[in-house]
């Protein structure tokens, strides 16, 4: 059964590949562990003097990213691209934008990251990579999200 998208869950126990996690309603599952992003903090409140970054440079490079996926779902549709050449032109592409209302989570690639806007800034919201917080074992905390459609 897939878990609801950016549903908060906790890591309570590691295997390898595998995460047991804990939804706060007491259902438990084993899922993919690499699939888990760790999420440092809830998202900041509105004003929150931390989130300085100017959305307009992310935003301007999420457009580009998406247009040029958009150019190769053509091309590939309308024949003129094979599914290789559509795979090696698509590869490495990350994207990420959610909208809702004011509020925005944009992925930033070059950082790994995730940030979380109000219209007038950004802020650290989560990373993709190991955080402050991971032991040796390269476990990160306890508080984690999995990404749609990867649970």
């Amino acid at each position: 059964m897939p878990l609801d998208p950016l549903l908060p869950v906790q890591l309570v126990e590691r295997r390898g590949d595998w995460g047991h996690i804990r939804c706060a309603n007491g259902w438990a599952a084993w899922v993919d562990g690499r699939l888990l992003v760790a999420v440092p903090d809830d998202p900041p409140a509105g004003g929150d003097p931390g989130g300085t970054a100017d959305p307009r440079p992310l935003l301007a490079r999420v457009e580009q990213a998406l247009a040029g996926y958009r150019a190769a779902v053509e091309g590939l549709a309308a024949g003129a691209t094979d599914g290789e050449a559509f795979e090696a032109r698509t590869r490495g592409l990350r994207i990420g934008l959610v909208v809702d209302g004011a509020s925005t989570w944009v992925y930033d690639p070059q950082e790994g990251r995730w940030l979380y806007g109000d219209g007038r800034r950004l802020s650290p919201y989560a990373t993709d990579r190991p955080v402050d917080g991971a032991d040796d074992t390269g476990r990160a905390p306890a508080r984690l999200v999995a990404p749609e459609g990867e649970r």
